[in-house]
Formats: structure tokens, sequence, C-alpha cells
């Protein structure tokens, strides 16, 4: 088969040749490295309906030719990609969610889009695991008291005053158990903590070691620790707001590693500055104006870092081997695994 393979500045040709290698024996695979730097035209009423893409539409465009194939991970596959391509028959993005690719133009042209549904799971799971330990240990604290000048090792008793907690025993509340939520709560579970899982779209199942609540507000009430492992939606906007926040017990902690969007961070601020959370960790915040530190950043109870959680370099080849097992599947004439336009396009 001819496969077009696109690369980013976040996943490169590289990975992906790494990914490709075994694919590279039976069929034509070719590579293109998006030039980022090209300047963007306005977008056309197909290029409207996707976000989070690098490079243009154009310059994919230019370069589809005759390929049966077109992988990517962050370029705009847009219809006029799409039109280009008369030979198209399977479009692949090599992350979770395709908000890249115009699916619905995929769709009328009866083109399978596949995606790779928890490639950075673990990745984001350790990240998780990490903010746990950070929080209950008040690392950002004692980071802080560093950074403004305190002196190491003037006495065998200093670290009284960053006494923290151990996860053992504590309650560790799941919003959400996909494919980060399971792995967050093995890896939980293995610091010895109680899982509680709130996803009333999915069952617990019951070797999984966790305990499944029937409602958000039973979570918070139980949890020392509340974790958001949920895709972000319309239905999910805010799903964390000052009402939620006073749900939690005095002394909790929050984390986010999802999305911005499930949060009203005006409404954690408060619960953080007021003292009835005891901490938060954030691996996303809301886009703002200005420059300097986030004002989160001046709490001294509050871990930020900048959407990294799926930034490992197993994640990245992982997304790469997902989509050669996907066109393996394809090539021999059998289901795909990941199809977000399944039932549109009737494979």
């Amino acid at each position: 088969m001819k496969i077009l393979v696109v690369g980013d500045s976040f996943v490169p040709v590289a990975v992906f040749q790494e990914g490709f290698a075994s694919l590279e024996k039976g069929h034509r695979v070719s590579y293109l490295q998006l030039d980022e730097s090209l300047p963007k035209r306005p977008p056309t009423e197909s290029g409207r309906r996707i976000r989070e893409y690098l490079g243009t539409p154009e310059e994919i465009a230019a370069n589809v030719g005759d390929n049966e194939i077109l992988v990517v991970h962050g370029a705009p596959v847009t219809d006029e990609v799409l039109a280009a391509g008369s030979g198209l028959r399977l479009v692949c993005c090599a992350r979770g969610g395709p908000v890249n690719v115009d699916v619905a133009a995929a769709t009328v042209r009866r083109i399978p889009v596949v995606n790779t549904p928890g490639k950075n799971a673990d990745a984001v799971a350790d990240q998780t695991i990490a903010f746990l330990v950070m929080l209950a240990r008040g690392f950002p604290r004692a980071q802080q008291f560093l950074m403004g000048g305190g002196r190491l090792g003037e006495s065998a008793y200093e670290g009284a005053q960053f006494l923290g907690h151990e996860l053992g025993g504590h309650v560790l509340g799941l919003v959400g158990y996909g494919n980060v939520g399971r792995r967050v709560c093995r890896r939980a579970l293995a610091f010895g903590m109680i899982v509680a899982v709130y996803d009333p779209f999915v069952e617990v199942g019951n070797g999984d070691g966790a305990r499944q609540v029937r409602t958000l507000t039973d979570l918070l009430a139980m949890a020392d620790f509340v974790s958001l492992p949920v895709r972000a939606s319309g239905q999910t906007e805010n799903l964390i707001g000052a009402e939620e926040f006073g749900q939690m017990k005095p002394g909790a902690y929050f984390v986010n590693t999802a999305r911005e969007a499930l949060v009203d961070e005006g409404a954690l601020e408060a619960a953080l500055a007021s003292g009835h959370l005891a901490g938060a960790a954030l691996d996303v915040v809301r886009p703002r104006s200005g420059t300097g530190p986030h004002p989160l950043l001046k709490l001294g109870n509050v871990v930020i870092t900048p959407h990294i959680g799926g930034a490992t370099h197993e994640t990245l080849l992982r997304g790469a081997t997902m989509v050669v097992d996907e066109i393996m599947r394809f090539a021999a004439g059998q289901p795909l695994a990941s199809v977000v336009n399944r039932t549109a396009v009737g494979v």
C-alpha cells in the first residue's frame, strides 16, 4: 500500500520511522516533516471544524499525491486535503482525540478515520501518582522554602516544618475510569491507597480492587485525594466548581491531568486560599492574557506543569506502533480496532 506519514514538532518523522520500520518491507512508505513556519491562510469551512493542529492544510494537500493511507499526529486534515488525495482509503491520527481531522468530511467520502486511544495512558497515570506524592509530602512548600533562601543541613530536625503524609491508607477518588483511570487505580493500590471510582458509564470490575460509588457527591465527601481522568465534553464543562470543591473533605487534595475545561479555576483558587483544600496539582490550566507566573502559583501548595502528561518517548512511539497495527489490519482486510466514524462508514 502507498502510505504518507506526516511528522510534526511533537512527533517528528524520526519517531514514525522507528515505529514504521517493519511496515516499510512490504509497503511504500514516504515521510513528510511539516514546515510549521509556513503562513496560515484564513480557514475554509472545513478548516474551522478542526483545532489543535500544526502546519497548514495546503502543505499536506500538496504532498498527499496518490497515497492510499494518510498518517498524521498534529497535521491538519481538512476536506481540501482529502479532495487532493483522491485515492485515500484510510486516515490514521496518532492521538487519542483526532480533533485536527475533519471527521465529518472523511465520513462523507466514506474514508474511515482511526485514532490511538490510550497511547498516553501509562504516562499520564505515572504523572498522576507523582502529583499525589508531591502533594502528600508537601514538596511545593519545601521547594519554595529553598528557592526563598532556606538553608539545608542546619539541623537534624529541620524536616519538622514540612511534615507530610504517606499515600497508604488514604482514599483516592477517581472521577472517570477509562484508560487512564484504570492505570491510576492499579498504581494507587500498589501504594496501599483505598480507591473509589465515580463513572456513570463504566462498571468497575470485581477484581479491580476499587469501590464504585453512585454519585459524584458521595465520592467527593469520602476522598482524601480527588483526580479527574475524564475526557472533556460539553457535559463536563466546569464539572468541578465551587459547589463540588465545597463538598470535598477539609484538607483534601485535588489533581487534574485531563483538560482545563473540567475545572472552574476561580473556584479552585478560592478553595485553596481559604484553606479548605490542602493543595492542588494541575497539568492543564486555562489560557490567560498577560505574562508572568500563573496566579495559582503564588500559593505554596500548588504544582502546575505545562501539559506534559503524555510527553514521553514511549508515548510517541506507542502511537506510531498502534497506527502500524491498524494499517496491517487494513491491508489484510481485517476489522479495524479504533475507528471514530465506524458506524457512518460501515467498517
